[in-house]
C-alpha cells in the first residue's frame, strides 16, 4: 500500500540548493517537501566550496540564514595570482566599485540551512530511496519514494531537481529533448583540509611548470590546499608529507617558507569537468545546480551558479503563487542558462590560464603565458576578472 499526500513544490535533493529554495519558499507561505537519499550526517560530511559571491550571501540573508555566516565568514576584497616566483594581487574591491566575496564553508552553510528548516518545522525527508518523478508534462506531476519497505507518493504542482550530477532528475528528461555539452580535463585537484593557520589571509592561485596549486581557507584555524595531479593518481599515492613537499615547490619561496603543515583531516581527488544540460525545464520539472551544470572549481562558480538558479526559481515560483504571473517559470531555463554559460566561460578561462597542459604545443604554452602577462598589465582585464569573480548580477 502507498501512502499519499500533497504539497505545492516537491524538491529532490537536500544539499544547499534544495534547502535554500525550501527555506525561501516556506518564508513566503509556499508549501514544499525536500527528499534526500542520504542521511543528514552524510550531507554535512561533504567538504566542498567555500567562496560565496555577494549575491549568494544576500540570498542567505533573505532566507534568514545569514547570521552565523556574517559573524564567522570572512570578507575578502582580493586574491593573489602567483607566477614565476612572485605574486600579484587582484583587488576585487577596487575593480568592482566596492564588491567582495565571502569565504564560508559549504558545510557550515548547509548546517545553517538545516537549522533554519528545523526551526520552522520544514519537512526534509532523509534516506528517501528510489525517488522517481512521474507525469512531468501534465499539470499534476507526482513523486514516489521508499522509506525502508514502505512506499510513499507526493502529488505536487512543480518538481525541482536539485539532486546533483548523478541524480534522477536530469535522467527523467527524454534523451531526444536534452542536449548535453561536456569538456573533461586531463587532470584533477588533490585537496587537503588541515587544522592549521592559513598561509595567506587571501586566496593564492599559483601557476607553475609543475602544475597548478591553490592556497585557500575555511577559517583562521582551518586551511584548504590543492595541487593539480594526473587523473591516474589515487589518494593513496599521496602521503601528507609528499603533498606538503609538492605544494611548497609550487609556491613562491616567501610563501613556502611561511607554510604551516599538519595532518590532513580530509584528503580527496576531484576530477575537473565542465558540463551543461539544456533545457533546464521539462514540463513541470525544473533542474537546478549540479543536476544541470558543473564547472571546474578554479573560478569558484559551482555553488554560486546553483545559487543563481535558486534565485530565478524562487522568484518565478513566488510570482506564480502570489501574483498569478507565470512569466518567470516560462523564461526560467533561458534566463538561468544565460548566466550558467557565462560562469562556464569564466571557469574555462581561469582553468586554461592557470593549469599545466602537458599535451599543449609550444605555441599554446606561449599564448597561455601571454594571457597571464596581458591580465597583469591591463586594468581592463583585471576589471573583467574581478567582475566575474564577485559574481555577475542576477
Amino acid at each position: 500500500m502507498t501512502t499519499s499526500r500533497k504539497t505545492k513544490v516537491g524538491i529532490i535533493g537536500g544539499g544547499p540548493s534544495g534547502l535554500l529554495l525550501s527555506q525561501l519558499l516556506h518564508l513566503k507561505g509556499i508549501d514544499n517537501i525536500v527528499l534526500e537519499k542520504h542521511s543528514r550526517d552524510y550531507v554535512l560530511s561533504r567538504i566542498r566550496a567555500g567562496v560565496l559571491e555577494h549575491g549568494f550571501a544576500a540570498l542567505m540573508r533573505e532566507a534568514q540564514c545569514g547570521e552565523r555566516m556574517d559573524r564567522e565568514g570572512e570578507i575578502h576584497e582580493g586574491f593573489f595570482i602567483a607566477h614565476d616566483g612572485v605574486k600579484d594581487r587582484i583587488d576585487l574591491h577596487k575593480y568592482t566599485g566596492g564588491n567582495s566575496v565571502m569565504v564560508y564553508g559549504q558545510t557550515e552553510l548547509t548546517r545553517d540551512l538545516y537549522e533554519a528548516r528545523d526551526k520552522m518545522g520544514g519537512e526534509v525527508i532523509h534516506e528517501a530511496l528510489d525517488v522517481t518523478p512521474h507525469d512531468l508534462t501534465s499539470n499534476a506531476p507526482w513523486l514516489t519514494y521508499r522509506l525502508g519497505d514502505d512506499l510513499y507518493r507526493i502529488d505536487c504542482d512543480y518538481i525541482i531537481g536539485a539532486d546533483g550530477f548523478h541524480g534522477v532528475s536530469r535522467k527523467s528528461i527524454p534523451k531526444d529533448v536534452l542536449t548535453e555539452y561536456e569538456k573533461v580535463y586531463p587532470f584533477g585537484w588533490l585537496g587537503v583540509l588541515s587544522r592549521t593557520k592559513p598561509v595567506s589571509p587571501e586566496l593564492i592561485y599559483a601557476k607553475t611548470e609543475r602544475g597548478f596549486a591553490l592556497c585557500s581557507l575555511r577559517s583562521q584555524v582551518l586551511s584548504r590546499y590543492y595541487i593539480q595531479v594526473p587523473l591516474t593518481d589515487r589518494v593513496e599515492d599521496w602521503s601528507d608529507e609528499a603533498f606538503w613537499e609538492e605544494l611548497k615547490k609550487r609556491l613562491p619561496q616567501e610563501v613556502a617558507d611561511q607554510l604551516i603543515t599538519g595532518p590532513s583531516i580530509e584528503k580527496s581527488i576531484a576530477p575537473l569537468r565542465s558540463f551543461v544540460a539544456e533545457p533546464m525545464r521539462y514540463g513541470n520539472l525544473f533542474l537546478a545546480g549540479d543536476a544541470a551544470h558543473i564547472v571546474p572549481p578554479t573560478g569558484a562558480r559551482g555553488l554560486n551558479s546553483a545559487a543563481s538558479d535558486i534565485y530565478y526559481l524562487y522568484h518565478a515560483l513566488m510570482d506564480h503563487y502570489l501574483k498569478g504571473d507565470d512569466s518567470g517559470l516560462e523564461s526560467y531555463s533561458q534566463k538561468a542558462l544565460a548566466r550558467v554559460w557565462k560562469a562556464q566561460r569564466f571557469s574555462w578561462w581561469m582553468t586554461s590560464m592557470l593549469h599545466s597542459f602537458p599535451e599543449n604545443s609550444t605555441y599554446d604554452q606561449r599564448l597561455q603565458q601571454t594571457e597571464m602577462e596581458y591580465l597583469l598589465s591591463s586594468d581592463a582585464a583585471k576589471a573583467a576578472l574581478a567582475e566575474n569573480y564577485v559574481g555577475l548580477p542576477f
